[in-house]
């Protein structure tokens, strides 16, 4: 199998490609990244040592697919995360890359007639809607009532079926708008895809920081011994998440890539579901066990643009359709994170100190 992902220097890029290239050594892989992202320059080396050919490039450009060969599948899991881009300035290389770059990787599948996996988000689900929602507020966390106002929701968490109407943030609407040109892709050009709205995705050689990669950023912040800030809902941290190791999130796509006309056309919510979710408190306390450290932590009671009380993913249409489920728990997800900290804590210090 001849694969290409794009995004591929990036955090889940470049882990879907080492994970496949170590599974399937006889496969071709290709990792197209222009580098962006600070940090993604540290995998271009693991990715080669691997056997998997770097293209430098950028899915914006339509000619830079032109120096690639013909493949069996393709992986979307290029993107420009921040739920805060664009907000403060020009959103031209949010929905370029988002948008226009999607596009240009679906009309590459379609050339050379190759399968479409798609990595998008939860943030596709709009603001209003999820802070209808109701919860109890608990001594470490907000958690979901089983009665929710909205269908689609329910104390297992959010699924595929809530509402869609309403803001969401421009990086969550150029993803949504993507998955609506793979929908016109699959129903008219007869391209084979899978969209995955995943929820917060982390472990090792993910570069974090406050608007994307917070699982990472937390244990880094820990690990430097540098400050950190409850922000919003009245300071307190209990804003909720759940968390997926890429790991995880690999078992998946792998499954997907040797079985695609079992998920043919769908969308699937994937995270890491109530089991595997985290406040920021209890993410702190964990922390501190695993790090031996304590740090000072601000309580900021004003909020942030587009943040939300709590997101849980409800993975039971995924679970029903693949049998995936997600293995990693939050202690060992710190644990991991904090060993790779402590191995490369040089090479990443300019990154995240």
């Amino acid at each position: 199998m001849k694969i290409l992902i794009t995004g591929g220097a990036g955090f889940v890029g470049s882990a879907l490609a080492l994970s496949l290239k170590k599974n399937y050594p006889s496969y071709e892989i290709f990792a197209l990244d222009n580098l962006k992202r600070r940090g993604s320059e540290l995998n271009i080396n693991r990715l080669k040592s691997a056997g998997i050919e770097f293209v430098h490039g950028d899915i914006r450009s339509k000619e830079d697919f032109d120096v690639i060969p013909a493949v069996d599948a393709v992986i979307e899991a290029s993107a420009e995360p921040s739920v805060l881009a664009g907000l403060n300035g020009s959103p031209d290389y949010l929905i370029n890359t988002n948008l226009v770059g999607t596009i240009n990787c679906l009309n590459f599948a379609l050339k050379h007639k190759a399968n479409f996996i798609f990595l998008s988000t939860s943030r596709i689900y709009p603001i209003k809607p999820l802070e209808k929602l109701t919860y109890q507020e608990k001594d470490t966390r907000f958690a979901l009532t089983e009665e929710q106002p909205l269908p689609g929701a329910s104390d297992k968490g959010i699924a595929e079926h809530f509402p869609l109407d309403g803001a969401r943030s421009l990086y969550g609407a150029t993803k949504l708008a993507s998955e609506l040109m793979i929908h016109e892709y699959n129903e008219f050009y007869g391209l084979k895809t899978v969209i995955n709205r995943c929820g917060v995705l982390t472990g090792p050689w993910q570069m974090g920081k406050a608007d994307q990669g917070v699982m990472v950023l937390w244990v880094a912040r820990h690990f430097y011994e540098q400050q950190l800030a409850y922000i919003g809902f009245n300071g307190t941290g209990k804003q909720t998440r759940d968390m997926l190791h890429v790991a995880d999130l690999y078992r998946l796509v792998d499954w997907q890539l040797h079985n695609i006309d079992k998920v043919n056309g769908e969308v699937l919510n994937v995270g890491g579901g109530v089991e595997v979710s985290t406040s920021l408190v209890e993410l702190t306390k964990v922390c501190q066990e695993v790090t031996g450290k304590t740090i000072p932590i601000k309580a900021v009671t004003e909020g942030r643009t587009a943040d939300i009380p709590l997101y849980i993913t409800d993975n039971s249409k995924v679970t029903e359709l693949t049998g995936w489920k997600p293995e990693i728990s939050i202690r060992q997800i710190v644990e991991e994170v904090h060993e790779w900290l402590q191995e490369n804590a040089e090479q990443l210090s300019y990154v995240l100190k």
